[in-house]
């Protein structure tokens, strides 16, 4: 059973807009109560840090050496927010890691392989849906019922406030992976940018037909920090670097786009200098999903636990300005974060999304672990 994106985030969102009802997951509250999962505390064992010489680095793959690091909001991030607080340490054994985010030519091999169809291009079936709603939501009118996902709203002049979301962001009807801007749209041309429009599902099915999973934050965060452990960005702490590297906003948000970086919407991967590792982008262009539920609390209690080894996050999710949803954690911020607004491209940034949320600035890349090439 599964809610859909553009009738969910929050109230705000689709304040405005010609959504009539503000739909939710229907879950019972005291349900969604997070606990947090059973953290692994570091042992004796040894972290793995190089890449065993048995095992091959994949195609289009980096290996992240195992490393105790500090994780979340370094103390001088003055941007930093309460759930990316407090800094805890954490042991990751090494992985392999995407060079890149999936492109939209990964993605269209793993379609023709497979004949998957995404969230975003699934018929929607009202009488599913209304069963996870609370009693009484009106069924929105048959325009809204059709597949499609959010897009932001290029064309806005104005905003009153920078609360309503729903000001620049809309929903279109027949936007996805093959048409991101919507049905007269495509991604021809386009096999280096990254596949967006993609829901948690889609991103998961990917990785099981690819021998690949997501990355756990904790991973994430490692991989971004490369050699340079401690930076609040991937290329250090020098903020006047931001528009050399990565693709953001720059201008007055969301109105007016400056482009100095050279683009105004997603980049081609690797448009931008590398971090330590070789790795591209993990700093702005398209969020990117991990494993990990996303709870604003869960930080703070992880302090205090140890060393925590390979940590998977809470058991569930916990957002108090969404208790309805079930949400994971995203990371690096995309082509419409600025630094007066989101600034989503630091390091410790994290953002509660739901599994069934797809919008055009929204990806993903994969991770394989030793075990997953052995197995």
């Amino acid at each position: 059973m599964k809610s859909r994106t553009y009738f969910k985030k929050n109230s705000m969102l689709f304040m405005g807009l010609t959504l009539v009802g503000i739909l939710y997951s229907c879950k019972d509250k005291e349900a969604e109560k997070t606990a947090i999962s059973k953290m692994e505390v570091s042992d004796t064992s040894t972290l793995l840090v190089e890449q065993p010489e048995e095992i091959l680095k994949p195609s289009g793959m980096v290996w992240v050496s195992g490393v105790h690091f500090t994780m979340g909001a370094q103390h001088d991030d003055k941007q930093a927010l309460p759930r990316e607080k407090p800094a805890h340490p954490v042991a990751v054994d090494g992985f392999f890691i995407d060079k890149t985010e999936v492109t939209n030519a990964e993605f269209r091999e793993f379609i023709e392989a497979t004949g998957y169809v995404t969230l975003a291009e699934e018929p929607i079936d009202w009488d599913e849906i209304k069963s996870q709603l609370p009693p009484g939501t009106p069924r929105p009118a048959d325009s809204i019922l059709q597949p499609g996902s959010l897009i932001f709203n290029d064309a806005i002049a104005d905003v009153y406030g920078m609360s309503d979301y729903s000001q620049w962001w809309k929903w279109k009807r027949g936007a996805n992976w093959r048409h991101p801007s919507g049905p007269h749209s495509s991604i021809e041309g386009k096999d280096d940018h990254p596949v967006v429009h993609i829901a948690y599902r889609d991103a998961l099915a990917f990785c099981e037909w690819a021998n690949r999973g997501l990355p756990s934050e904790a991973q994430w965060e490692a991989a971004a920090h490369g050699k340079l452990n401690g930076g609040i960005y991937t290329w250090g702490n020098d903020t006047q670097m931001i528009n050399d590297k990565a693709n953001i906003w720059q201008g007055e948000f969301p109105v007016k786009n400056l482009a100095s970086d050279g683009f105004d919407g997603i980049a081609p991967t690797a448009s931008f200098s590398s971090n330590s590792l070789g790795i591209y982008d993990m700093a702005g262009n398209v969020w990117e999903w991990t494993q990990d539920w996303f709870d604003v609390n869960y930080y703070v209690r992880a302090l205090g636990k140890g060393e925590l080894r390979n940590p998977k996050g809470p058991s569930k999710s916990y957002n108090p300005e969404s208790p309805y949803s079930r949400e994971r954690v995203i990371k690096g911020g995309s082509f419409l974060c600025s630094a007066s607004y989101c600034s989503s491209y630091r390091i410790s940034a994290r953002m509660g999304n739901t599994m069934d949320s797809a919008t055009d600035h929204t990806g993903f890349r994969t991770v394989a672990t030793v075990e997953m090439l052995t197995d």
